[in-house]
């Protein structure tokens, strides 16, 4: 079992709290802005952004559930996206001299990240949705550790 996220902020007591349906809604949501991607190509990660800067006072789950879509749209969007552009462009330099057809695999396999992406992201909205405390691989971790100060 997950431990969860406690909320709400002590440091904001006037804020109303969320309740645990609304928690689940948002942090869904929240995942859920990977979507947005595939129509504008880069304002997910703004409107999870938005999302956090919104309710960060009243869940801390809802707050660390948008920091991981934040952060995991970043990497594999902006990352992946870059990197794979990068790979296409050295495969069709080197195809001249035939060298580059080698790296048309792995700039195919590259290109899937963003794809993957939406797909992991629905998977979290999912897991959110039914009350579970999602952590990305890697970013979950490192971000539970930064934004609550415990390892």
């Amino acid at each position: 079992m997950t431990e969860q996220i406690p909320t709400p902020s002590a440091s904001h007591p006037d804020v109303e709290p969320l309740s645990t349906e609304e928690e689940r809604t948002w942090a869904m949501l929240a995942h859920l802005t990977v979507l947005i991607n595939l129509f504008t190509g880069l304002l997910g990660p703004v409107a999870a952004l938005i999302i956090y800067l919104v309710y960060r006072d009243r869940s801390r789950y809802v707050a660390y559930q948008s920091l991981q879509s934040v952060l995991m749209q970043v990497i594999a969007w902006l990352g992946g996206g870059l990197l794979a552009a990068i790979l296409w462009v050295v495969a069709a330099l080197l195809t001249i001299v035939c060298i580059g057809v080698l790296l048309y695999p792995v700039a195919m396999l590259v290109s899937l990240l963003p794809i993957a992406a939406v797909v992991y992201g629905i998977y979290a909205a999912i897991q959110c949705n039914e009350g579970r405390d999602f952590k990305y691989w890697q970013i979950g971790d490192w971000l539970r550790s930064t934004y609550t100060g415990e390892e």
